[in-house]
């Protein structure tokens, strides 16, 4: 029911979209988000994206988010893969995606997944910009949208 995948091989979207839905009658929706690296980021170019986590950690905290967003939705089936490692921009960094029987319950986990995600998941980002190598923190808006699902972010140890 559930794949996760880190990762520092790129991913084809079609295939692991074939790969989630494959053989299961059941499903109606297929939602996906791919998040890639920006070129720009707070105003300064982005020449490259270094992506860490801890292994078995991330997995971890990735597989409880999952938990939860099956608690919350009918779901059939869900795929993550996330990246790591040195990303250059327009690169595939994220891939969320769900199947169900209709579509509001794939929007609404597909987006409830990618907010906790993008708070929760413990990755630590560094950008490669014209003034130098610099750390990406969390924005105030990434923990607004995890918290209107009711979910407060924990603080990041870091």
């Amino acid at each position: 029911m559930a794949c996760i995948s880190i990762q520092t091989e790129d991913f084809d979207v079609s295939a692991e979209l074939a790969a989630l839905r494959a053989g299961d009658g059941r499903v109606g929706a297929v939602c996906c988000f791919v998040g890639t690296v920006r070129e720009r980021n707070e105003g300064d170019a982005v020449a490259s994206m270094e992506l860490e986590h801890y292994p078995g950690m991330t997995e971890r905290a990735i597989q409880a988010m999952v938990d939860a967003a099956l608690a919350r939705f009918d779901l059939h089936g869900v795929r993550i893969i996330h990246r790591v490692g040195r990303l250059a921009p327009q690169d595939q960094i994220v891939l969320v995606a769900v199947t169900s029987a209709h579509r509001g319950e794939s929007f609404q986990a597909c987006e409830f997944l990618m907010d906790y995600l993008k708070t929760q998941a413990p990755f630590w980002k560094k950008e490669e910009t014209p003034q130098g190598a610099r750390w990406v923190d969390a924005r105030v808006s990434d923990d607004a949208a995890l918290a209107r699902w009711g979910i407060q972010a924990a603080p990041m140890a870091g």
